[in-house]
């Protein structure tokens, strides 16, 4: 078995990053900006929000962080999107879900330029993914696509399962998995919570992704041996003896699954720190898009 390592891929791709920055500023150009709203104080949140500035001042973007109270009325957050939209000095926009139920998330998400849409939600770039042209794709498909080339895993031919069908997640990495590239041309079967006797169909996977939200969903019996397992899943669970009160659950037993696959994404450190990498990917790809725009 190997073990996936997201935390150290993700590492060595914000490197490459890092030196294209350190170019852009040698040339005399303003480094990328990305622009990230955070609504109230959700601990999930405010946990993945502070791992993207992070992530931001380690490759040298510019961050900038608007906050505001859960009180926030739909309008005004579409206002501050707008003025987002409307700054030549901001290359992404990222309004972190979820959202107070008094908004709607699919208006913000509608408002958000799609040239600057770096979490790749607008219906857009959705559809542009459909057909297969130029895109931002969403970030953790595309962190996923980068962690299996980074390793070198050849899957053409295999059959890909997707347990989940969320058009951030299952739905998207279908397509990817789909597509006539490398990582890619797989067979692939896409699985929900109406899917008959899911664990036949596990079974015979070459790769299974697991993105329910469901901790320790995916079990040893679900999988063949010598399956790729990818573990989307990144749950918080009351741990009364962490000294944070929760521990962080994948969507897999690793415990009992992981002896059986010959490469594995572990959590926490496998996915989620390739979703942040291919979220400053896709804010440099919009960077250099608007660049060349003006050109």
């Amino acid at each position: 078995m190997i073990l996936l390592d997201g935390k150290k891929t993700a590492s060595v791709i914000k490197e490459r990053l890092k030196a294209e920055v350190v170019q852009l500023k040698t040339a005399g150009n303003r480094a990328p900006n990305l622009a990230a709203v955070l609504i109230g104080n959700n601990g999930a949140s405010e946990t993945y929000i502070a791992s993207k500035v992070k992530s931001c001042d380690e490759i040298g973007f510019t961050s900038t962080l608007i906050r505001k109270p859960e009180t926030i009325t739909e309008a005004e957050l579409l206002q501050i999107v707008a003025d987002l939209n409307n700054d030549d000095s901001v290359d992404g926009i990222l309004v972190q879900l979820p959202l107070p139920k008094h908004i709607k998330e699919e208006n913000i998400t509608l408002a958000i330029s799609p040239e600057k849409d770096v979490d790749g939600f607008h219906p857009e770039n959705i559809g542009r993914l459909v057909l297969g042209v130029e895109a931002y794709t969403p970030a953790t498909p595309l962190g996923i696509m980068m962690l299996l080339e980074e390793y070198t895993i050849q899957t053409s031919g295999m059959h890909a399962v997707v347990i989940g069908r969320s058009a951030i997640v299952g739905t998207p990495m279908s397509l990817l998995l789909s597509r006539n590239t490398q990582p890619g041309n797989c067979t692939v079967t896409l699985c929900h919570s109406r899917t008959k006797d899911l664990a036949s169909i596990t079974r015979q996977a070459d790769i299974v992704i697991a993105a329910l939200g469901i901790p320790g969903f995916l079990k040893e019996d679900m999988v063949k041996d010598g399956a790729i397992v990818i573990d989307v899943g990144i749950t918080r669970v009351v741990d009364e003896t962490s000294p944070k009160g929760y521990k962080i659950s994948g969507d897999v037993d690793f415990e009992h699954v992981a002896s059986k696959c010959s490469y594995i994404t572990p959590v926490p450190g496998g996915v989620g720190a390739m979703t942040i990498a291919a979220l400053m990917n896709n804010t440099l790809h919009a960077y250099k898009r608007r660049a060349s725009d003006r050109a």
